[in-house]
């Protein structure tokens, strides 16, 4: 891990931390907690989703690139997405925050798609931190 790699560890982690901190106490941060988690996971069925390569060398992305149907990302999407509604006091912005998230996510695994040739054990876990992190602030920001 490079000085950058660290640096953005370092970010993710803080501002993770913030954010679990700032969900308010009850079942609302429980389900916030929960949506926020899952979303990263999903994030690594978008990375390994069928026409997405391996890297060339990749352990982890030649094991599981391509391996997820369309069908599999939409259900697990759209399971979040249903939980994300108990998350937040406004029923739309739960599902709003995963499907930013995911956005995100689908951005970044195209850019290493180009930059790298596929996907890597690390672009999987690239992908699974954003998608989390900003399902997370996406959850708290309040009006």
């Amino acid at each position: 891990t490079g000085a950058f790699g660290a640096a953005t560890v370092g970010v993710v982690v803080l501002t993770q931390a913030a954010a679990f901190a700032a969900l308010p106490p009850g079942t609302m941060a429980t389900a916030a907690a929960v949506t926020a988690v899952a979303s990263g996971r999903v994030a690594a069925v978008l990375a390994a989703r069928r026409g997405v390569p391996a890297a060339e060398g990749s352990s982890l992305g030649a094991w599981v690139a391509g391996s997820q149907s369309p069908w599999a990302l939409a259900g697990w999407t759209a399971v979040v997405a249903g939980c994300a509604v108990l998350a937040t006091p406004l029923p739309w912005q739960g599902p709003v925050a995963v499907a930013v998230a995911l956005l995100a996510a689908a951005v970044l695994v195209q850019h290493c798609v180009r930059r790298f040739g596929g996907i890597t054990g690390d672009v999987i876990g690239a992908a699974v931190e954003l998608t989390t992190t900003l399902t997370l602030v996406g959850l708290v920001i309040r009006n």
